[in-house]
């Protein structure tokens, strides 16, 4: 595994640096910064555009759908020099690492002319409708069904946990389109325009006071024929391509996103009125936060040598998943013990630290092993997949 930069590469993230820095708004990324001063939503929409403009998105897809042609190495650069001043993330993050991907995948010509241009520039945002009640974790045996009738399909279900739904333009969705079939081979995958009749949105509130979720439901929605991804009843194959994405890319940008994160914790352990750091039990805790956050990282760096190498993200992806997820988690439940009373104040407080923000990282962190997959099913799949031990059932 060689990760060494060529005198091409480091160029381009010296141009990536002076992009962010130059763009960045004054104090971005630091408590000092205080309100965007306009709508959130019109704010990452224009910096979107803005990435897309200096020819920073879609870096690897190919030209001739918008993309940039680059290699895997430049955008994996640009990922973790973002990650390194916590930019804002486009705010078509969904379109941009997973309907793109997977129509560049699957996608006939003119879907591909359709669709990736208006996700790079976008000018229309995607969600994935993927999850339901009751089968969230065993994807195989959602019961959204799609019959098809002639030139189109007829959609009715319910999907749950679909992040930016409430103000997506199209959604990726998984549906049952033959019941006759063993459970996941009747699926398909179908791209739905979300403001076709029938469709109906319901955001859900989080314990954080976000509603970054949303519930979605499909009442006779007719879908045309066309905009089936991958042929009838091979959705399975579609979404696997769907989720290795979800599951594999960002290498490089995690690792740098959560070393961040233990600096920026044991500087919060420095400022505190008490001597924190002199406890053995604390300093053991730090040690054994990093060397978790070496082994993190290396695990993630095998990853993306895979691609480096022509690969594809495959199941090794659900042991960064698990490894990342449950740290997190544990680095936010260090950071509240060691706050004591002011772990139970948010925000702007007289006595809160850092205006609660690591509150808000501890309650929204309980998310991290259950989206994107369970830690039980990504164990599952590293027992099966990755192991080679017979199935649990």
């Amino acid at each position: 595994m060689d990760l060494t930069y060529g005198p091409e590469e480091e160029r381009f993230r010296e141009r990536v640096k002076a992009f962010l820095a130059n763009n960045l708004p004054k104090g971005w990324g630091t408590s000092d910064f205080g309100s965007m001063g306009r709508d959130e939503i019109q704010f990452l929409r224009d910096w979107q555009r803005k990435l897309y403009e200096n020819g920073f998105l879609g870096m690897s897809w190919p030209k001739e759908y918008g993309g940039q042609g680059a290699s895997a190495i430049e955008m994996a650069i640009f990922n973790e020099e973002c990650a390194k001043v916590r930019a804002p993330s486009p705010l078509n993050v969904l379109g941009l690492s997973l309907a793109g991907p997977t129509i560049i995948a699957h996608g006939t010509p003119e879907q591909k002319s359709r669709y990736l241009p208006k996700i790079l520039s976008c000018e229309e945002i995607w969600c994935q409708g993927f999850s339901e009640p009751g089968s969230g974790s065993d994807l195989g045996s959602l019961r959204t069904r799609a019959e098809l009738r002639g030139d189109e399909f007829i959609v009715n279900g319910q999907k749950v946990w679909t992040s930016l739904a409430h103000i997506a333009d199209w959604c990726m969705l998984l549906v049952r389109t033959d019941p006759s079939l063993p459970k996941h081979r009747g699926l398909s995958y179908l791209l739905v325009d979300m403001k076709t009749p029938g469709v109906t949105v319901k955001p859900l509130r989080q314990m954080t006071g976000s509603a970054e979720f949303n519930e979605m439901f499909f009442e006779d929605v007719h879908v045309p024929r066309e905009n089936l991804l991958g042929g009838l009843n091979n959705g399975w194959k579609v979404a696997m391509t769907t989720l290795a994405n979800e599951r594999g890319t960002m290498s490089l940008a995690m690792a740098a996103r959560f070393f961040m994160t233990y600096n920026e914790m044991v500087n919060m352990c420095r400022k505190l009125n008490r001597p924190v750091l002199k406890d053995p039990r604390v300093r053991q805790q730090l040690a054994q936060f990093y060397v978790d956050l070496q082994g993190l990282k290396y695990t993630l760096y095998r990853s993306f040598s895979t691609i480096l190498r022509g690969g594809t993200p495959g199941p090794e992806g659900s042991v960064s998943k698990i490894a990342w997820s449950e740290l997190n988690q544990r680095m936010h439940e260090f950071v509240m013990q060691v706050e004591g009373p002011a772990s139970q104040l948010m925000g702007r407080q007289t006595y809160s630290i850092e205006s609660g923000r690591w509150q808000y990282g501890y309650l929204r962190s309980r998310a991290n092993t259950i989206e994107a997959g369970t830690s039980e099913i990504q164990r599952n799949i590293i027992a099966e997949r990755v192991l080679g031990l017979p199935r649990a059932r």
